[in-house]
């Protein structure tokens, strides 16, 4: 297909917009017109507009084949209004374009769009922050309980306990973060989920793309749990909810010819008026169910329509953003339309348009829109959600990788901790959010990290002058034999050992060590008397 694919990305729908005109201006063929007893050089026809750009649009792959000549028309009338082009007068806005011979023509002035702009966020605390071990809180002493043994451990208890004792061990205790509050989970899952939503849609940022302002994490908490057996989300409050005709009018059209709960009347045409019953209130709401705060996010998505997989879970995160009320009509409406379109039992619900178009036309402004009127609502509408429906019965699943990280995350925070005496860290310098960082940066922070409370306990294993020399000698080389890069860092030479090291006393063997306990040895002498 023709066109520039325009990949994820700030603003996207712009950027389409303005890629769509280019091709536009630089493609349709311009001719010299008679009308009103004059020509018109450089000039085109409404029916000539339609049909050039109609094909382009079927032909561009930020598109597809599916684009109608209505909504080709309905562009054509945005461009006017937004003077990418004007007729032979240069009337245009106040026009009505028209797909017959009324002539038009390109204006002098550049036509495209300018980006919005957005203050940058400077304040880490708009951007959304994990829950760390920073804040704690000592477990306090119960009342009217036998009070515990001491937490100070001897290195023969230590010993007993552990096949490995390195040292004593000084005194702890222990600590936990404070009780986790509904508020902070609520936190937790709205800043994993707009990393992992970075993450799919493979951005380096979501400036432009999403404000964390506008993410509830109160919705997404609702949106994954308070759900009913088929995995439809379930209102706490039920005025929020789709008025009763309503929902009986769905249930009839995806149910038929059994749906019919009100056992009215069925007549010819009956049908096709509960559709328009249906679609007059979702064309009634006062925006978009994917809202307009969402638009560039669903946007994004279009570019990754052929990778299915990828296209799916990143509507699964973002299904997950949206207010309960709009997923819970989303979802319905997406499963009445795939059940309307494979119902062999259902009548024609058009007389020239087949039901799976027309339900695609029908619904789709209701689905995705900008709050922009001059944008390509219909044409990025149409694709969404005829992938969307395709995919109804998966994109409303949460994904299951970003459960369990949540999950991990919130188990790690709920965990107790043991804390030594003289190993206060200070958290005060302790980044306000989360950083990606490459796999080496990762190993050497894991080795760093690990390496630097290892030489502190050696230090105080070395400095410690109450532990017998003996028992001090043993403890080294446990500790040698358990970390050899650490003591050998320490250690390099046999030197600097024996500086720091008391020198084991030589051992005496068995028969030496006797007679160094008598006397001092004295040669044994003897008479010897010969008899003549």
């Amino acid at each position: 297909m023709e066109g520039t694919v325009i990949g994820p990305g700030p603003y996207r729908a712009t950027k389409l917009w303005n890629e769509t005109i280019k091709l536009f201006r630089g493609g349709m063929p311009l001719r010299r017109h008679w009308a009103h007893f004059r020509y018109f050089d450089c000039s085109f026809t409404g029916s000539e507009a339609v049909d050039y750009l109609h094909e382009l649009l079927r032909q561009n792959y930020n598109f597809g084949p599916e684009v109608t000549r209505y909504q080709t028309l309905q562009l054509l009338r945005k461009f006017l209004k937004a003077h990418v082009i004007e007729d032979i007068k240069g009337r245009h806005g106040t026009e009505d374009f028209e797909d017959n011979g009324h002539l038009y023509r390109f204006p002098t002035l550049s036509p495209l769009k300018s980006f919005p702009t957005r203050p940058l966020l400077r304040d880490s605390s708009d951007l959304p922050r994990l829950i760390r071990w920073d804040d704690y809180e000592e477990l306090p002493q119960q009342e009217n309980i036998a009070p515990l043994k001491s937490a100070v451990m001897t290195s023969d208890l230590w010993n007993k306990r552990h096949s490995v004792a390195i040292g004593d061990v000084h005194e702890c205790k222990l600590i936990r973060r404070k009780e986790i509050t509904s508020k902070q989970v609520d936190h937790i899952w709205k800043s994993m989920t707009a990393a992992h939503l970075q993450r799919v849609l493979g951005l380096q940022t979501l400036d432009g793309v999403l404000n964390p302002t506008h993410v509830n994490g109160k919705h997404i908490v609702h949106n994954v749990f308070s759900v009913n057996k088929t995995g439809i989300v379930v209102l706490e409050n039920k005025a929020e909810d789709m008025p009763y005709w309503v929902v009986s009018a769905m249930k009839c059209l995806a149910n038929w010819p059994n749906g019919n709960e009100t056992k009215q009347p069925v007549y010819p045409g009956f049908e096709r008026d509960v559709l328009k019953t249906v679609a007059d209130y979702f064309h009634r709401l006062k925006e978009p169910l994917l809202t307009f705060h969402l638009y560039e996010v669903f946007v994004n998505i279009l570019s990754l329509l052929h990778e299915q997989e990828v296209a799916t879970e990143a509507l699964q995160v973002s299904c997950l953003l949206l207010p309960p009320p709009n997923r819970r009509r989303l979802q319905l409406l997406l499963r009445l339309m795939a059940r309307v379109c494979q119902n062999p039992h259902l009548p024609p619900l058009n007389d020239t348009i087949a039901t799976r178009t027309l339900m695609v036309q029908m619904f789709s402004p209701c689905v995705l829109g900008s709050a922009d009127d001059m944008d390509l609502d219909e044409l990025l509408a149409t694709k969404l959600v005829t992938f969307m429906m395709e995919h109804h019965n998966t994109i409303f699943q949460v994904p299951a990788k970003l459960r369990r990280q949540v999950d991990e995350h919130l188990s790690h925070l709920k965990r107790a901790q043991i804390k030594y005496a003289g190993s206060d860290t200070d958290f005060s310098a302790s980044p306000a959010f989360c950083k990606h960082i490459s796999r080496v940066e990762c190993e050497e922070q894991k080795v760093i990290g690990t390496q630097v409370p290892l030489q502190q306990l050696l230090e105080g294993l070395i400095a410690d002058e109450e532990l017998p020399a003996k028992d001090k000698r043993k403890r080294l080389k446990q500790f040698q034999k358990s970390y050899p890069e650490v003591y050998h860092n320490r250690f390099p030479t046999e030197e600097s050992k024996a500086a720091v090291i008391p020198e084991k006393a030589p051992r005496l063997k068995p028969h030496l060590m006797f007679f160094s306990l008598k006397k001092p040895f004295q040669p044994f002498q003897r008479s010897w008397s010969f008899r003549a």
